[in-house]
C-alpha cells in the first residue's frame, strides 16, 4: 500500500506561501540546477512516451528500457534531453521530472522531497502533487504488472 503525506500551500500562482510550486520549477532555473538529469533514472509512462514522440523524437532516440519498464536514457551520465541551455523539452517533459523532487521513498513508504535535490526546501508540495505522484506511481505499476 502507498502512504502519501498531507502537506500544505497557498494558492499564488507558482509561489505558495512556503516555496515554489513543484510545476513551476522556478527554484532550479534561477539556480541553473540540473542535478536531477544527471544519471538519470526517470520512469517513464505510456503518457510521456507519447507526448515525447508527438514532439518529434523516435522511441529509440531518448528511451531505455530496464526491468520491463521504459525510463529515460542517458548520455555520458546526462539525461538524453539535457543541453546547454537546460532541458530540451521542457514544456513536454515526463510527468515524474514535473514533480521532482517530490518522490516516494520505498523505504519509508511515504512521498518527501527528495534529499538529493539541493533547492528542496524551496518547494512547497500541494495536496493535488501528491495526489498525482499516487496516480503516476499506479500507472507505471499498472504497466509493468501488464508486461509481465
Amino acid at each position: 500500500m502507498l502512504h502519501f503525506l498531507n502537506l500544505k500551500c497557498g494558492t499564488q500562482r507558482n509561489k505558495c506561501s512556503d516555496g515554489y510550486l513543484l510545476r513551476s520549477g522556478v527554484p532550479c532555473v534561477k539556480n541553473k540546477c540540473v542535478q536531477c538529469c544527471i544519471e538519470t533514472r526517470m520512469p517513464l509512462s505510456p503518457l510521456d512516451i507519447k507526448k515525447i514522440l508527438k514532439v518529434g523524437y523516435g522511441l529509440n532516440d531518448f528511451t531505455i528500457e530496464l526491468d520491463d519498464r521504459w525510463r529515460l536514457k542517458n548520455i555520458s551520465g546526462r539525461c538524453v534531453f539535457l543541453s546547454e541551455g537546460g532541458c530540451k523539452i521542457y514544456p513536454y517533459r515526463p510527468e515524474g521530472c514535473q514533480l521532482y523532487p517530490l518522490i516516494y521513498d520505498e523505504d519509508l513508504r511515504y512521498a518527501v522531497i527528495d534529499h538529493l535535490c539541493p533547492y528542496g526546501r524551496e518547494f512547497t508540495v500541494k495536496k493535488e502533487d501528491i495526489k498525482k505522484l499516487k496516480n503516476l506511481l499506479r500507472r507505471l505499476e499498472k504497466k509493468r504488472r501488464c508486461s509481465e
